[in-house]
């Protein structure tokens, strides 16, 4: 009975750590399919290019060209204009350069943009150190508890002028610019603009030993961590515990072999 009790103990850890390391993959799988779905689509004219691969540079020859995250693309004397899924609108102006980052922001190098977004939109922005976010101002119904965003778009332009500063321009909704440290540096409203000054814009960057939130959610989302450990370190886990198992079932074996049950 002993005997019998350690071998299907065995099987059904077996089959468990199996479903758990199957479902470990399928995650990996989809967030592999979702990095390869387009952010969106670019309709350019006139010199424009993308990189290839690293400081290669092609031009863009289709009309409709998909934008990926991590794609660069840089406006020489032409001009592009974005497509979102969500009904968003980037127009990218002559002798800019951008890309989108893992968490769908647009990161723009050099240039200006103009953009019309939804304020349910998930793309935002960055500029060296700077983070240029929608700001979801709630404004209460009358009569019921529901809240609803009082500007349901939000449209402006972003600006790099030669000497690093930026300006930040509002025309719908409101703008905040955050510090690399998620500070409140700026709210611009609605019909408003900002500059900021470029040793704010490029300030060096600390050193980060650890961070709530974005970066850690973005840590998980890339290994596939479940319970706050890798798939490869279940596993590690999973392949130590099975060892001692069998050496257990082998010390403690003497007789016939039972029968094995089949994994349920």
């Amino acid at each position: 009975m002993k005997r019998e009790f350690i071998y299907k103990s065995f099987i059904y850890f077996l089959c468990f750590s199996f479903l758990l390391l199957m479902n470990g993959f399928s995650r990996i799988g989809l967030e592999a399919k979702e990095a390869e779905r387009p952010l969106g689509e670019m309709v350019s004219k006139g010199e424009v290019k993308f990189e290839a691969r690293e400081n290669v540079w092609k031009k863009v020859e289709t009309s409709h060209f998909p934008i990926f995250k991590g794609t660069r693309v840089k406006t020489e004397s032409g001009h592009a204009i974005l497509t979102l899924p969500d009904n968003g609108r980037i127009e990218v102006n002559p002798r800019s350069l951008f890309s989108f980052d893992k968490e769908g922001r647009l990161i723009l190098t050099e240039g200006s943009i103009k953009f019309h977004l939804p304020i349910t939109s998930e793309v935002n922005f960055k500029i060296g150190n700077l983070s240029i976010v929608k700001a979801r101002t709630l404004q209460a119904a009358k009569g019921s508890s529901i809240s609803s965003p009082a500007d349901p778009l939000v449209a402006g332009s972003l600006s790099i002028h030669p000497n690093g500063s930026i300006t930040v321009k509002t025309l719908e909704g409101e703008l905040n610019v955050l510090s690399q440290d998620n500070v409140l540096l700026a709210a611009v409203p609605k019909n408003d603009s900002v500059t900021i000054p470029s040793v704010t814009v490029s300030g060096p960057s600390r050193v980060m030993v650890a961070q709530a939130g974005e970066t850690a959610t973005t840590t998980t989302g890339t290994t596939g961590d479940f319970l706050g450990i890798s798939t490869w370190g279940w596993v590690g886990g999973i392949a130590a515990v099975a060892a001692i198992i069998i050496v257990v079932a082998v010390a403690s074996s003497g007789g016939d072999h039972d029968r094995v049950p089949i994994c349920p």
